[in-house]
């Protein structure tokens, strides 16, 4: 059955499928609205006690849902100096050194930074010998980001791709998931060097939004693009540790990167497969 699974994947029309889903799960549609989100509620039993609106009622569509806003303060940010913080709800996928440009997807499949960066060399320098982590935000997760460590945004991809789902199944058997599909690649300056936050769709993930530029949406076809920020000046765009900055309307991953000896060791309990919720210890800061 996983490897009909995954056959299936292939030969479906993925964009079609999620541009589809994308329209529905942003139109305003009353009661069959509500309905949608109840079932979604109760399918992946979902704790809306966190959220800041519980009632079903209160969303006019499944995006808003799905993008809902926690209560202030359930997810009270590490406020240890020395440590960078988790950016998500989810699940470690894989995480550790990026090892001759290359970064670990499950046991058997690898791919390159520079894949995975838009092929934007310069870009794949700056995190040569550093570490990654790779967090998947499962269905009934929040799905708000935030930033693990204050900083200032000098560089942002867009790079087309696939829309294969990427939960663990598929991670374990599609080579070069996360350098294949579409995704967004948001570069940061911080205080221990370079920060690269990539965020990666799925099928039917309607879309990817960042706080600046909004839902990320280039011309169709197999271009790369590339906008530069300034990180000096009154246009600079500096976000604090904790502060969102993007969602996923529909579920998908995240790929941190960070430069060589930025990192000292991640927190304890953080490995493949732990939990993660966002603002608890991710990694020390090297020394």
């Amino acid at each position: 059955m996983d490897k009909v699974k995954i056959a299936l994947q292939y030969i479906m029309p993925k964009h079609l499928v999620s541009r589809l889903v994308g329209k529905l799960a942003a139109a305003e549609m009353g009661s069959v609205t509500t309905a949608a989100i109840k079932w979604f509620i109760k399918q992946y039993k979902i704790d809306m006690s966190e959220a800041a609106q519980p009632a079903p009622e209160a969303y006019p569509t499944f995006n808003q849902f799905f993008t809902r806003a926690l209560k202030p303060g359930i997810r009270p940010l590490c406020e240890d100096k020395d440590y960078i913080i988790h950016p998500v709800d989810g699940a470690v996928s894989q995480l550790g050194p990026i090892e001759d440009g290359r970064i670990f997807q499950a046991k058997g499949h690898d791919y390159s930074s520079l894949a995975l960066l838009g092929n934007q060399a310069a870009d794949a320098k700056r995190f040569e010998e550093g570490d990654f982590a790779t967090i998947y935000l499962a269905p009934k997760d929040y799905h708000r980001i935030h930033m693990p460590i204050k900083g200032t945004l000098s560089k942002m991809t867009y790079v087309p791709g696939e829309l294969f789902s990427v939960n663990p199944l598929t991670a374990q058997n599609v080579p070069g998931l996360f350098a294949r599909n579409e995704r967004v690649v948001a570069i940061f300056e911080t205080e221990i060097g370079p920060m690269a936050m990539v965020l990666v769709g799925a099928t039917i993930v309607a879309s990817i939004e960042t706080i600046w530029a909004g839902t990320v949406t280039p011309p169709t076809g197999k271009d790369v693009f590339t906008w530069d920020y300034p990180t000096e000046g009154p246009d600079a765009l500096t976000l604090e540790k904790g502060a969102e900055m993007g969602r996923f309307k529909l579920g998908s991953t995240v790929v941190m990167l960070f430069a060589k000896d930025a990192l000292d060791e991640f927190a304890d309990g953080v490995e493949p497969r732990s939990v993660t919720r966002m603002g608890q210890a991710f990694a020390k800061i090297e020394d």
